[in-house]
């Protein structure tokens, strides 16, 4: 999988952005397990993707969700057995 960014919100840490082979929209963020930092990504539709571009609140919403791991079923790839915490 391809992830480009098409927004980086580095005050509160997160991207959003498509899989270019898929096409597919995404928001996600760093992770740390205690040996690396890496991202998770999450499955959004285009019109989310749009929203969130123009409001920060809504896409915060929606990322802190995913943080506390309520959006799971999301997920595009799923993680190891030693799955990392939000940073």
């Amino acid at each position: 999988m391809t992830f480009s960014d098409t927004y980086v919100n580095r005050e509160e840490r997160f991207s959003l952005g498509i899989e270019e082979t898929s096409g597919q929209c995404f928001v996600s963020f760093p992770v740390f397990n205690g040996l690396i930092e890496y991202e998770e990504y999450y499955a959004i539709d285009q019109q989310m993707l749009e929203r969130f571009h123009h409001n920060l609140d809504s896409a915060l919403e929606f990322v802190n969700r995913c943080r506390r791991r309520e959006m799971d079923e999301l997920l595009m790839q799923k993680p190891g057995s030693k799955r990392g915490f939000a940073c």
